[in-house]
């Protein structure tokens, strides 16, 4: 008990320090994510060793890891992306899922990236949608055609790979089994969407809100227990936990919709982005392999294949845009979309705690997720910016 408390303040200072040291003055910023897995590294057994992401500290991890998911969910607003571009978004994400798999096919067989096909093509055809909000709305992006078109491309980039990871990847019965648990936990969901819904257009929802200002915080604890609920049904339906934890922040996001929910979700923003969140990025570093990286001289040339590969995978919806996409925003549309470092984290995590993917395979996957955050979003803002110059 004692070494856990010495390592749970470690991680406490490195959750301090990570957004400090993002904000410091910089020519290129650094998402606090990536500050978060590097101290992460830096603190785990594989260089000083002060804190292992074991025990309690590997359960506190997992914590975080379904309240990501969670905040996810809560991001997505169905309202605002419905029509013509979630339509897109959706046959997107479907073909840049198919290009995963040929792509990962091939290179798995020629020996170039060994990691199992599916797996890794799930990983590729993911989108940071939690990292791209906030710099899509630094840069005024949000509220153009431009970003109306590029959001559901990112919110299906992450909840494509969660459908494919809760319901493929990882089921535990038989087919028809399966099936019908997926069935029944989705009925389970739409009841508790639907819940949501009467929920906010009714006065309960200001009744609770007065409990908001006080010790009780029933609104809060009410979101806490419907994801714990959400969590163990989808564990007990064969489902990965991380659907239900999903599928839990979908339904709070439709009941706190609107200017009613906007405290709700600000102390749940505190909750997860505060603590439970860090703790999941830092625990996940310390699990980063950095031997795996000069282990084998492929290495270099696995992660060039791997960003060229997620500017691949992520750009081939552009083929569906015509007309919609002007021709000098399809190469920034691919790159704002490869932009992919959360979800990877997720589904190699998954991967190695399952037995489906080796640790050092883990670690390229993951490093290249945070080259991509660290350069995509730089290079698609410069293109768009050289694109608005020339044409003024």
């Amino acid at each position: 008990m004692e070494n856990f408390r010495s390592e749970l303040f470690f991680i406490a200072l490195v959750a301090a320090l990570a957004p400090l040291m993002a904000e410091l003055p910089s020519r290129f910023r650094v998402p606090v994510v990536v500050v978060e897995l590097v101290l992460g590294i830096i603190i785990g057994p594989h260089i000083l060793n002060l804190a292992s992401p074991d025990g309690l500290v590997g359960m506190l991890g997992e914590l975080g890891l379904t309240f990501l998911l969670f905040m996810v969910g809560l991001e997505i607003d169905l309202g605002e992306i419905q029509g013509r571009p979630m339509a897109r978004a959706i046959a997107g994400w479907v073909l840049s899922f198919a290009v995963a798999l040929v792509s990962m096919f091939i290179v798995h067989s020629i020996g170039l990236i060994q990691a199992p096909p599916i797996l890794a093509a799930v990983a590729l055809s993911t989108t940071a949608l939690g990292i791209l909000a906030p710099i899509l709305r630094d840069e005024g992006v949000m509220d153009s055609d431009f970003g109306k078109l590029i959001l559901p491309a990112a919110a299906m980039g992450e909840f494509g790979p969660l459908v494919v990871i809760s319901m493929v990847l990882i089921p535990t019965h038989g087919t028809i089994i399966h099936t019908l648990f997926i069935v029944a936990f989705v009925a389970v969901a739409f009841l508790a969407a639907y819940m949501a819904i009467r929920v906010r257009t009714s006065k309960l929802i200001d009744t609770l809100a007065h409990t908001m200002q006080s010790s009780g915080q029933l609104p809060v604890r009410i979101c806490i227990v419907l994801q714990a609920l959400l969590v163990v049904l989808a564990a007990q339906f064969g489902l990965n936990v991380v659907f239900g934890a999903f599928a839990a922040g979908m339904v709070v996001g439709l009941a706190s919709r609107g200017e009613r929910g906007a405290l709700l979700r600000q102390k749940l923003d505190a909750i997860g982005f505060g603590f439970l969140i860090p703790t999941f990025f830092i625990v996940a570093g310390m699990r980063f392999d950095v031997s795996a990286l000069w282990a084998s001289p492929l290495v270099p040339v696995q992660l060039l294949s791997l960003l060229g590969l997620l500017v691949l995978v992520r750009g081939a919806p552009v083929l569906l845009y015509k007309g919609e996409l002007a021709d000098a925003d399809r190469l920034p549309f691919a790159l704002y979309s490869a932009t992919g470092l959360p979800l990877i984290v997720i589904i190699t995590e998954i991967g190695v705690s399952s037995g489906l993917m080796a640790p050092d395979r883990a670690a390229v996957l993951v490093c290249a997720g945070m080259i991509s955050v660290l350069l995509f979003p730089i290079l698609a803002g410069r293109a768009r910016r050289q694109v608005r110059l020339i044409g003024g």
